[in-house]
């Protein structure tokens, strides 16, 4: 059985809900799925419902109004109503306060706690719905002494997601943990309950699905963007967000590498700085003085410039290779030896690189890389040429992923990505962005999730769906008749469109 972490979790309820699965849809139903394994193993009885103020709570409060048609409910909220964040979780405590079935009672204090605990000791069922994936840090306090008299308890013990105290994701415990006899999942079991060391906290693993859509999973959407974010501290400092080094560029090419290193600045990296030939350097710091330039070589990029290129790299997060470079004989030599040469620093390969790697596929093994091909490029290394059925489409890239142990973003009007391993599909994006340059836009985008996260797979599916949306809001705006600049501008603008899709404020 394989789990899920709380993080990928997360993304999926995202996706859900950029799709218009709500989670107040998804919490109705995993209460309802609580209440349904409550039910199969109590007939009746007396039930106490334990709940925090969190998602985790509202799933407890939605058993609650399942239950009360065959058992005695009491519901204890953990915490003063008023400070409800969760808008599921409130409206179902304002439903409870109405309903005369169950008998609610939030514990603000210690009377209130001591009618918590002489409830918990006659409770024949004692649903735990404090925490979920929400536990930070030791438990203690009224917690830990709430967890205690639910351990000490006789009744049937059964936890939501994940019994409170145990963390979700390495299964751990915080101090004190619930012990429950049935623990009840959704859709997936998080990656803690499968510790086997946890087994008496967990009991019997119930894994219940509530309506997750699959496209959830399958589709890039906001969650993906979730995944790969990372978060800026009041004291972060210049290079924390990524590093950007862009090789690219030759005599007859200047705009590509210009195009991929401004896009990695809008969607967020730190400092991006192009390695190109001394011959179009001066041309592309004209571009922009947000561009910090290395001239390296003369005309084009040879064999005698990979050393340099491979020390200058030891300074970066991410490496791009490829927008622009042309295809002369000797460059296509220096991006092999190049990416032979790179150790542990992720990759973005695309253009003219491309068709360099594919002369010398060993050249990927064993590194992080994205390679970004369209389908021509995709048939230049694979030797396969591909159909528009999407689903014939998902299943070569799938396997050619697996072939060249590298993550695949197969550009098209579906985009496929895949590490041979995981696949999704990315539909942001329109005809409009057939117009040249919008690949190297993609490339510097993937490249800063690729400094942030570590992880090809989830920064290409992350830079795919925000490249689209970005083109989305310029076809909305332009019409078809958009320039790759014009998705770069539209960078920030996406990111503020998804900020609100996560919870979250710039």
């Amino acid at each position: 059985m394989d789990g899920l972490s709380s993080k990928h979790m997360k993304a999926l309820d995202i996706n859900a809900s950029y799709l218009g699965v709500t989670a107040q849809l998804l919490m109705e139903n995993a209460g309802a799925a609580v209440a349904e394994v409550v039910r199969s193993r109590a007939k009746g009885g007396k039930v106490v419902i334990v709940a925090g103020l969190g998602g985790n709570g509202g799933d407890g409060l939605v058993a609650a109004r399942h239950l009360a048609a065959t058992h005695e409910v009491r519901v204890f909220l953990l915490g003063d109503p008023k400070v409800i964040r969760n808008e599921g979780t409130l409206r179902n405590w304002e439903i409870l306060q109405r309903m005369y079935t169950v008998k609610v009672f939030a514990v603000r204090g210690p009377e209130e706690a001591r009618g918590l605990m002489s409830a918990l000791s006659e409770a024949d069922v004692i649903v735990d719905a404090i925490l979920g994936t929400g536990v930070k840090g030791a438990v203690s306090g009224l917690l830990k002494d709430v967890i205690e008299a639910i351990n000490s308890s006789k009744g049937l013990k059964v936890a939501v997601d994940v019994p409170s105290g145990l963390d979700p994701d390495e299964g751990k415990i915080k101090g004190i943990a619930v012990k429950a006899d049935v623990t009840v999942t959704f859709h997936a079991p998080k990656l803690g309950l499968l510790n086997p060391k946890v087994k008496g906290y967990v009991g019997e693993l119930v894994v219940k699905p509530i309506g997750m859509p699959p496209d959830a999973e399958l589709l890039c959407g906001p969650g993906d963007f979730f995944l790969v974010l990372k978060e800026r501290r009041p004291w972060s400092r210049k290079g924390d967000f990524g590093k950007v080094l862009v090789i690219g560029g030759s005599r007859l090419y200047s705009g590509a590498p210009a195009l991929s290193a401004m896009a990695a600045l809008r969607a967020g990296a730190d400092i991006a700085v192009i390695a190109c030939p001394s011959s179009v350097a001066n041309v592309i710091r004209g571009f922009s003085p947000n561009l910090i330039v290395r001239p390296v070589g003369r005309e084009f990029i040879t064999e005698d410039d990979v050393d340099e290129l491979l020390d200058l790299a030891e300074g970066f997060d991410s490496i791009v290779i490829g927008p622009g470079l042309g295809l002369e004989e000797a460059t296509k030599r220096a991006v092999a030896s190049f990416v032979k040469g790179m150790k542990d620093k992720p990759l973005v390969v695309d253009a003219d690189a491309l068709k360099a790697v594919a002369l010398d596929l060993d050249a990927l093994k064993g590194k992080k890389v994205v390679l970004t091909p369209h389908a021509g490029e995709f048939k230049l290394l694979t030797g396969t040429s591909l159909t528009e059925d999407v689903e014939e489409r998902r299943e070569v890239v799938q396997e050619a992923a697996s072939m060249l142990g590298a993550t695949i973003l197969l550009k098209g009007h579906v985009d496929i990505i895949s590490d041979g391993r995981r696949t999704k599909l990315n539909k942001t994006g329109n005809p409009g962005m057939t117009v040249g340059g919008t690949g190297d836009v993609l490339t510097g985008i993937t490249a800063t999730f690729l400094a942030w996260s570590k992880d090809p797979f989830e920064s290409a599916c992350a830079a795919a769906f925000l490249n689209g949306l970005a083109g989305d809001l310029a076809l909305k705006e332009l019409g078809h008749h958009m320039m790759a600049t014009d998705i770069i501008e539209r960078i920030p603008k996406a990111i503020m469109a998804i900020y609100p899709l996560l919870g979250l404020k710039v």
